[in-house]
């Protein structure tokens, strides 16, 4: 690849995730395809379809022309209504035609990378008509692909990767949205602190300080005092953050010791996906 050397860890997370993804559909039979995912709304042949849509988008491919059902309960933000096209309009496909249009798509957006040779700050094409930096937009591909990977894998019962390079980035990503979760979202007061503590294949602690203004910031080191301390492993953790369970569904996986009441906002808060 001739990605830019800042660029490369995304390029190789993202070949990493978009390839066991792809293994684990090519064997699938046409009744697996309507498997229910830990994504909302979406089954296995949805989560594919969507990942199949965005990588096109990053081809630079025309969004279809296509109306949306109306009765289609999931979909309540103009966010969902535009991740949502790209799905339905593959919903009558086959199980075998999702296969060859993603192993296409693989293809292209494998030749799109070996020649891509733009400064990160570039700017391109982002969901909803905006605009993003290509560093961002593949942060993004890489955290994307590695999480519906293991929407895929929950569904079809084969766990695996969580602690691949795409786990890596998304833990990142992750991270990036804990200080706004605590300090505005939960709403922690000022002066305070809060630890996070992960185990399992991505070990981590971070403490979350919220200051005198009320603005969040996160750094590795402990809190002698924290108001809250939240324990709990990897996967919980990244299910938390991407809204694919609730806390009082895996509350016997989450450890809390101090103020109760802010643990539970706090929690209630933790999705930062759309």
């Amino acid at each position: 690849m001739t990605v830019h050397p800042s660029l490369q860890n995304y390029a190789d997370a993202w070949s990493h995730s978009i390839e066991a993804l792809t293994e684990l559909v090519q064997p699938l039979v046409e009744g697996e395809w309507n498997r229910r995912t830990p994504c909302p709304g979406w089954s296995v042949r949805d989560v594919v379809s969507h990942v199949i849509g965005m990588e096109c988008e990053m081809l630079g491919d025309p969004r279809p022309i296509h109306s949306l059902p109306r009765d289609l309960y999931h979909v309540r933000s103009d966010s969902a209504r535009y991740m949502e096209l790209q799905v339905d309009v593959r919903r009558h496909h086959t199980g075998l035609e999702i296969v060859s249009e993603l192993e296409y798509t693989v293809i292209r957006r494998n030749r799109q990378l070996r020649n891509e040779n733009r400064d990160p700050d570039t700017m391109v094409p982002a969901p909803l008509r905006s605009r993003q930096t290509l560093e961002t937009a593949m942060r993004m591909r890489a955290f994307d692909v590695w999480v519906h990977e293991q929407d895929l894998r929950h569904a079809l019962d084969k766990p695996g990767n969580l602690d691949g390079p795409g786990a890596q980035v998304a833990r990142d990503v992750l991270l990036e949205a804990l200080p706004k979760v605590v300090a505005k979202d939960a709403g922690v007061p000022p002066h305070s602190a809060v630890v996070i503590d992960v185990s399992g294949p991505v070990e981590f602690l971070r403490t979350v300080r919220v200051n005198a203004e009320g603005r969040g910031s996160i750094d590795g080191s402990p809190s002698l005092g924290p108001v809250v301390s939240l324990a709990t492993d990897w996967e919980t953790y990244y299910r938390l953050a991407c809204g694919r369970v609730r806390s009082a569904a895996v509350a016997d996986r989450i450890k809390i010791d101090g103020d109760q009441e802010l643990a539970e906002a706090i929690l209630r808060e933790f999705a930062v996906t759309p």
